[in-house]
């Protein structure tokens, strides 16, 4: 497995490529903006790119996705609950940002669910509570956190979908998971869980939002 982090946009939003080395297919992981670098990495490996993950619909994470799906042909996929945001420029914060972006054609993911990129399994966790939803994806031992859970902290509540309650129960459900995992956040540096479980506060359960 091989990971490409780029970083794209004014709000330096972490955009993946995530290759199963054995196979060569490729997934784009939250495609935020598209910048030089990330549009370059794409062309390069644009025949091999089999799908697109967005954690979630602001749209400092899907500025992209609809230039990648026309270079590769890819099918993207979100969260369920996430498609009225993707597909409302008021919701996701593009009209807000003078960017207006509407999102559509999105296949639909469910918590548990597992897409195969070539021998790799990667499974989907719907974490709301950054936005309804919210979603991680887990594969061989690294997770995508999108915007809720960073190192040290956690995704703001305060946009469309939001909910304090919900973001803590999520990412306490991250907290629970076995092993220590790599966490490769949507802002910011990655980190580890096993970091995350001894220094950030949201993940004790004595903490609230």
């Amino acid at each position: 497995m091989k990971i490409l982090r780029i970083t794209t946009g004014d709000l330096q939003e972490n955009a993946y490529l995530l290759t199963d080395e054995a196979t060569g297919s490729v997934a784009v992981i939250d495609p935020g903006s598209p910048d030089p670098a990330l549009m370059e990495a794409v062309r390069a490996s644009k025949d091999q790119v089999a799908m697109i993950l967005l954690t979630h619909g602001h749209f400092d994470h899907i500025g992209a996705a609809e230039a990648v799906r026309a270079l590769t042909g890819a099918s993207v996929y979100a969260a369920e609950e996430e498609l009225p945001m993707l597909a409302d420029a008021e919701k996701n914060l593009s009209a807000l940002f003078q960017v207006p972006t509407e999102l559509t054609g999105v296949l639909p993911l469910h918590d548990g669910d597992r897409l195969l990129l070539g021998n790799l399994s990667v499974q989907a966790m719907h974490t709301p509570g950054h936005s309804m939803g919210g979603m991680c994806f887990l594969a061989d031992g690294v997770l995508f956190s999108g915007d809720t859970l960073f190192a040290g902290s956690v995704g703001r509540t305060d946009f469309w979908g939001g909910d304090g309650a919900m973001l803590l129960h999520s990412v306490r459900r991250l907290a629970r998971l076995p092993g220590d995992c790599r966490v490769l956040p949507g802002h910011g540096e990655e980190t580890t869980l096993a970091r995350e479980r001894l220094y950030n506060p949201y993940c004790g359960e004595e903490h609230e939002i």
